[in-house]
């Protein structure tokens, strides 16, 4: 039996998704799955119009047999560090295939790319030097690569972090691509299968999104964006003494958060005030999230993966962690003196304060799911 692992932030769980798991299944049809889930934040540093425990309970309807945490203070952090640490838990488990989206669906290039980036000596002081340039970090690793291919999609280079991993945790871990069928950036498609930011936008404009997610999907969904938080990030910026202790505040920015706070209504306007060429879009959001949260630069330097959280599982789930239990190195019960169950409960709190509706306690019950 293979044991598949997917990496998902399910926000929110559509089409596609599905899409993903039927064609695991149609190539795997004995397979065991078991997904990394993103819970109330995202890499990009969204909020999810989903909860942590919808979306559990949605992948175990789905025919995912382990849902396991990406804790909060990995899930929000650049694609490296999310992918190292969801291969990472994923390899706790014994997986031996990972299958991810991709819009190249190109695991030659991938592989290259991943070669050229951890074998060429160059590399990285190219990628740095093509930073101080003023360039964002995607055209400076391309210009670093020095390849003509297109790898700037955003699936290509999620799977290129997960390749990185699994090469430097467990190169036995076969990596896999399924064609992505839809662009993350299109906002306008109207076809079954389209992207989640396309799906956010609609539900944020009132129009019907029944034809792109399943039913059972749409009761569970919040219309929410980092905005339903913006009064109280601004609240933080102008009391906080000092915003550099937080992560992603560098380089002086603080100051321009300080000057242009008062005259921006908005996540987006406030980033749009900020903005410079160094910096990229999803990096002020994660920034900003740090802030609202209080991630600091030293908890981040102190932080370790010191156990892994299980979600949920259905029956054959539950079967596979008893046979593999004695092999899994990390407990699977939550150390509530750890920096990471300490910034997922804040998460929960967050979370809580944009919804406005009382959804921690499957944080705090600490119980997972089971499925019979």
């Amino acid at each position: 039996m293979n044991i598949i692992g997917i990496i998902a932030e399910y926000n929110p769980f559509h089409n596609g998704h599905i899409y993903h798991i039927e064609k695991i299944k149609e190539k795997y049809p004995n397979s065991l799955i078991i997904l990394v889930l993103n819970g109330y934040f995202t890499e990009r540093g969204l909020i999810s119009v989903l909860s942590k425990e919808d979306k559990t309970k949605i992948a175990l309807d789905n025919d995912i047999d382990i849902v396991l945490e990406l804790p909060f203070i990995y899930g929000t952090q650049s694609s490296d560090i999310f992918g190292f640490y969801s291969v990472k838990i994923l390899n706790e488990l014994k997986v031996d295939h990972i299958i991810f989206g991709s819009e190249s669906n190109n695991i030659t290039l991938l592989n290259k790319v991943v070669d050229i980036q951890l074998n060429d000596s160059l590399y990285d002081s190219n990628v740095k030097k093509y930073l101080s340039e003023g360039n964002n970090y995607p055209t400076a690793m391309k210009k670093a690569l020095n390849i003509n291919e297109d790898i700037s999609n955003p699936n290509d280079l999620l799977g290129i972090s997960y390749i990185k991993a699994i090469k430097k945790i467990n190169p036995n871990i076969i990596p896999e691509t399924i064609q992505r069928t839809n662009d993350y950036h299109d906002i306008l498609s109207n076809d079954k299968i389209i992207s989640a930011s396309n799906i956010r936008q609609k539900l944020q404009n009132g129009e019907q999104i029944n034809k792109f997610l399943p039913e059972y999907t749409i009761p569970h969904l919040h219309n929410i964006t980092n905005d339903s938080l913006f009064n109280l990030l601004k609240f933080k910026i102008l009391t906080d003494k000092d915003l550099s202790i937080y992560l992603d505040v560098d380089e002086g920015i603080e100051y321009r958060l300080l000057k242009f706070i008062n005259f921006s209504n908005s996540f987006d306007e406030l980033i749009s005030n900020i903005k410079t060429k160094r910096y990229t879009y999803n990096k002020l959001n994660r920034m900003l999230l740090h802030i609202l949260i209080g991630l600091t630069k030293e908890d981040n330097k102190n932080v370790k993966l010191d156990y892994i959280k299980i979600l949920g599982f259905n029956n054959n789930g539950q079967q596979y962690l008893k046979n593999i239990r004695k092999n899994i190195i990390l407990p699977t019960t939550p150390n509530k003196e750890s920096l990471i169950y300490k910034y997922e409960i804040k998460s929960a709190y967050l979370y809580e304060q944009a919804t406005h509706k009382s959804l921690n306690n499957f944080d705090i019950k600490n119980i997972p799911i089971k499925k019979n």
